[in-house]
């Protein structure tokens, strides 16, 4: 097996041992010797590609962020071009913000603990940014297929889409009772702000 290859092999048994777990316990009550009982990998292999578990829940965000910008550009790709196909699949993406069982919200939340540690400071940084650099992304090519206004500022508009994703995740751990403003509240808040009329 070629080295790729096989660094693909065993991100894909880290991650896919990381998630299982996120989905039994806390980030902070996952030992690296739980990753690797699950994904069956020896500590060799592992400390090869990761140095810690750090690392792997960095990969948990990234996968998600990157996931959500396939599902996107495949709709963007459909033959005939709508505002609504992409934006539903935004809309859908968003649902898992407000839900404090959701993986990717519970890695953030404990990395963003961790913002002290120059490693993880640097992941969360990439993992805002590349973010940005979607949401961005994805309102000029709205823009580009005249299904989303010309006035709209990509760069603002974009950051500020993060921005309150990101506080939609950070509430999703605060375990507070029912919530006045949810996700599909943010979704229409991003098409009116968006759709051309």
């Amino acid at each position: 097996m070629k080295n790729a290859d096989r660094r693909k092999q065993t991100t894909r048994q880290l991650l896919d041992a990381a998630k299982e777990l996120l989905q039994e316990k806390s980030c902070h009550a996952i030992t690296m010797k739980d990753i690797t009982e699950r994904s069956k990998l020896s500590k060799g292999a592992i400390f090869h590609y990761v140095r810690s578990k750090d690392e792997i829940f960095a990969w948990v965000l990234q996968e998600q962020l990157e996931e959500m910008n396939d599902q996107f550009m495949n709709e963007v790709n459909r033959p005939q071009k709508s505002f609504e196909g992409p934006m539903q699949t935004i809309a859908d993406n968003l649902q898992t913000l407000g839900d404090a069982h959701n993986v990717t919200n519970k890695v953030l939340v404990y990395l963003l603990g961790k913002e002290d540690e120059p490693g993880v400071a640097e992941v969360l940084r990439h993992f805002y940014e590349r973010a940005v650099q979607f949401s961005r992304q994805w309102i000029s090519i709205g823009q580009r297929h005249g299904v989303i206004r010309e006035s709209v500022d990509p760069d603002k508009t974009a950051e500020m889409f993060v921005l309150l994703s990101l506080g939609l995740r950070v509430r999703s751990s605060l375990q507070i009772g029912a919530s006045l403003f949810t996700a599909q509240d943010l979704a229409s808040f991003m098409s009116g702000m968006l759709k051309k009329t």
